[in-house]
């Protein structure tokens, strides 16, 4: 295990009837709050009033902020940056998954600078400051409510990029399960194959080669995520599914498994992105395409940690590493599919004559995450074994 430093100063209030808290947890931060959510289902279920009320008793002034969309955009983002820095507000509160939280990271940086936010994704600028953020998750998948990153795609030349700074770890974030219990089993699928491509990608792209401590959470968490899916298809209201589903997501990616690992790459993750802009494909759906291609790219140049998944996670042993790595990743691909996600570009309906384009997109991003070995040749090949 490498020398590391976690910290990760998100409190975590976690169950049922956590919601109403908000109020209190916020008014540490400010007295306005920029509400940051999505398209609506928030009011269908009554989270919203849950929110609006809590806010409201602990004398919060509330500026409503709208319309997040899934794979979040800049555009919506800076509306939300103007609307903050004309209302002069003092926190931000987003409620919603992932694609909420981001955006409100996303206008929490840009209030407080007069540079070009973009220019935060593209390194060109330094993040030096932020409103403080405070959430209430819908959706359990990116674990964006306890890490200090955001995702955004900036339209023009459909870029799906990333921010990765302390000052957007949000200060306070609300876990209640009950909330998935609306979440259908489509997104349930989709969270699940998410959570999964988080472990997965610091399980095999690391610089720790004795890692058994991690590994073994890493696995523990991957099975339970599985065996809670399977349960959520049948038994939506399952509250422990549900429950573990949600921390599980939370633990996934907030630098707990990553700890002592040394330097972590995310390709899926890079190449996915091209996917979810060119074509708005659900970000887990997308994932569950290019994770198993790149497991089968890579599998015959480092069998072995793809090996000890096939074994550890799925119980699988063949005659050679190669075999058992090349059987646990047609498991892994079996299990997506069995739960409802796309497993194949053809899936997404993406023809085969558009890998280059993508590869094309997805290059730009490998560049600023420093993945100097997924030329476009690389990424393309890649590509091909998920069509």
């Amino acid at each position: 295990m490498q020398n590391f430093t976690f910290y990760n100063p998100t409190k975590i209030l976690f169950g049922k009837g956590q919601i109403g808290k908000i109020g209190k947890e916020t008014k540490a931060f400010g007295t306005k709050a920029l509400l940051v959510y999505g398209t609506g289902s928030i009011k269908k279920n009554g989270i919203y009033d849950t929110v609006v009320s809590s806010l409201t008793d602990a004398g919060i002034e509330i500026v409503d902020f709208p319309g997040a969309r899934s794979n979040p955009v800049l555009s919506h983002a800076v509306t939300g940056i103007e609307l903050a820095r004309q209302e002069g507000v003092d926190v931000i509160v987003a409620v919603g998954g992932g694609s909420v939280i981001d955006t409100a990271k996303t206008i929490a940086v840009g209030a407080k600078t007069d540079e070009d936010v973009w220019k935060f994704f593209t390194r060109e600028a330094a993040i030096t400051g932020a409103l403080p953020i405070v959430t209430v998750v819908t959706i359990s998948a990116s674990a964006s409510e306890m890490n200090m990153a955001a995702v955004i795609t900036k339209e023009q030349g459909a870029q799906k990029f990333s921010i990765r700074s302390p000052h957007i770890q949000p200060k306070t974030s609300i876990l209640d399960p009950t909330v998935l219990f609306t979440l259908t089993p489509q997104y349930t699928a989709y969270s699940a194959v998410d959570i999964i491509t988080h472990l997965l990608e610091g399980y095999f792209n690391n610089t720790e080669p004795d890692s058994i401590l991690q590994d073994r959470i890493v696995e523990g968490l991957i099975r339970t995520v599985m065996e809670s899916t399977e349960t959520l298809l049948t038994e939506r209201n399952h509250y422990n599914a549900r429950a573990n589903i949600m921390w599980a997501a939370t633990l996934g990616f907030n630098g707990l498994t990553t700890a002592g690992m040394g330097v972590v790459a995310l390709p899926a993750h890079m190449i996915e992105h091209s996917l979810s802009s060119l074509y708005d494909v659900p970000h887990g759906a997308g994932l569950s395409i290019v994770l198993p291609a790149w497991m089968l790219y890579v599998h015959e140049k480092r069998p072995a940690k793809i090996a000890r998944f096939a074994r550890r996670v799925f119980h699988i042993e063949k005659s050679t590493e190669i075999e058992t790595a090349r059987a646990g990743i047609e498991r892994l691909k079996q299990w997506f599919a069995s739960i409802g996600s796309y497993t194949s570009l053809a899936d997404a309906d993406i023809p085969d004559s558009d890998i280059a384009k993508i590869a094309d997109n997805a290059l730009a991003l490998a560049k600023a995450w420093g993945l100097k070995d997924y030329t476009l040749v690389v990424i393309a090949e890649i590509l091909k074994l998920g069509r």
